[in-house]
Formats: structure tokens, sequence, C-alpha cells
């Protein structure tokens, strides 16, 4: 029995520079990973299966159309491997959710059969993120995300709030909605100079078809984190801290004003 975490993804700096002809967006992004996400257990089997368990199984039901069946036929393997996801990150939240189990699966065949060589480019077949979270590691990610460079990160074990509404929210319609403007480059500097200096392109338009997204971003602020921005297109919010008990705290007092609300507490890994 093999067990992996699918790390939660987010999306320290997003910046959007334009539309492509492909019709996809150019982007320069800082990814970086939390300690906790979905769950897999995995076994030797005659063929490939899939269960899905969790708070969020419900949300997929077609378990063999979804991207972790994808991920199992992605990879050649002489035998099967029988995985049980539990589902714990909400589905279209801007953590990469279906990235991250992707990803977690490709750990898991690599761990039990090894890799192929060209594993890249069947990761970003299945999605332009999966590449970063195979690897779950803090990198800048380039052109539609797949193109990574890894970067040694000075945020690594910060305490880390997530946070959303309960609001699904697909990608398509929020970089619909973008204005298209280029508003510029990436920060250079550390990871925490990106940060901090860096911004989310898409948290506007995502706040337009998503007003609770402000409402989020609102409730961590009181607290004056570290940081707190919109993760991916949303509608999922981060918070980080200078101690894991002023996350907690923050934690406790959102969790009491806002108790619909999901959230987990983690670090940056």
């Amino acid at each position: 029995m093999l067990t992996e975490t699918a790390y939660a993804k987010i999306n320290l700096a997003l910046h959007v520079r334009h539309r492509r002809e492909d019709g996809y967006h150019a982007l320069e992004t800082l990814f970086a990973f939390v300690d906790d996400g979905d769950r897999l257990v995995a076994r030797n089997s005659a063929e490939d299966r899939l269960a899905v368990s969790g708070e969020f199984g419900g949300v997929l039901d077609d378990p063999f159309g979804n991207i972790v069946a994808k991920a199992l036929t992605a990879l050649p393997r002489a035998e099967g491997l029988a995985v049980e996801l539990d589902k714990r990150l909400p589905v279209a939240a801007g953590l990469g959710g279906g990235s991250a189990d992707a990803g977690a699966v490709f750990r898991l065949v690599e761990r039990s059969h090894g890799w192929p060589d060209d594993w890249r480019e069947r990761a970003a077949k299945l999605g332009a993120d999966v590449p970063a979270c195979v690897l779950s590691e803090t990198c800048i990610g380039r052109g539609t995300g797949t193109e990574l460079e890894p970067v040694a990160s000075d945020l690594t074990g910060k305490p880390v709030l997530l946070v959303n509404p309960r609001i699904p929210l697909a990608t398509g319609p929020v970089f619909a909605a973008w204005d298209g403007r280029d508003r510029g480059a990436l920060p250079e500097g550390s990871v925490s100079e990106i940060a901090q200096a860096g911004r989310n392109d898409l948290e506007a338009p995502a706040i337009s078809l998503c007003p609770a997204i402000a409402d989020v971003l609102a409730e961590l602020r009181k607290d004056a984190p570290w940081l707190a921005r919109m993760s991916g297109s949303g509608a999922t919010c981060f918070a980080l801290y200078d101690s894991a008990q002023a996350r907690d705290a923050a934690a406790a007092r959102i969790g009491a004003a806002q108790p619909g609300w999901w959230q987990m507490a983690g670090k940056l890994r």
C-alpha cells in the first residue's frame, strides 16, 4: 500500500500578460504548495480502479472521466493500481485540486513503477498546472504555466490559512472576464519579495463573478497577515502569517464569524 498527499496549490502571484492566438493566456506565476490537501491510497491491482470519498467526493460524479483516471491511463505500467481518493479540497476553487490529484498519481506511479522519460509532456496534456503539481515545489511558471523554473523559497514553513466561501468558480469564465490589460511582468527577487510585490490579475474578474471573494479577503485582512490574496482563478483565498498562533487565532475568529466557509490550515512546503 502506498499513500500520497495531493498538496493544495496556491499562486503567490499570478500575472496575466496577454491572450494567445490559440485561445490560452500567457502567464507568469509563482507557484507554492501547502503541506496538506487531498489524500490518496494506492494498491497493486489487476486493473486500474478509482474510488472517491470525502467531503467533496460527491462532486466528482464521473470517476472514470476525471483527471485522476486520466492520469492513471497517461502512464504505462505492467500492473494496475487501485486508487482511493479522499477529496478534502473543494472543486473549482483555485487550488489546483484536480491537478494536485493528478500530480499525486504521478508520484505514486513513480514510486511503484517509475516514470517514462516524457512524463512532463504527458502531465502537461492533462492540464497546464499538472507538471507543477507533480513536483509540488515552489517554482515560477511561464507560458501557460508549464514552463517551470525551480526557485529556492525563503517562505518554506510559513503558516498559511486557506478559506473558500463554498462557491465553485470555473476557470474559463474568469479568464474570459479579464480586461486584457498587461499590468507588467512578475517581479524579480526572492520568493518573499515576489509575493509581496506581485499581484493576482484574475482577482478583479473573479470578484465580478463571485462577490463573496471580496468578503473572504476582507475577513482575512482583519488580522493583518503577512499577505492575503486570492489563489488562481478563485474563489479560495489564502493568508500567510508570521506564526502558527496568529494563523490559528485568525482561523478561529473567521470560523466563528463565517461558520459556513471552508478552511484548511497548514504550512508552505
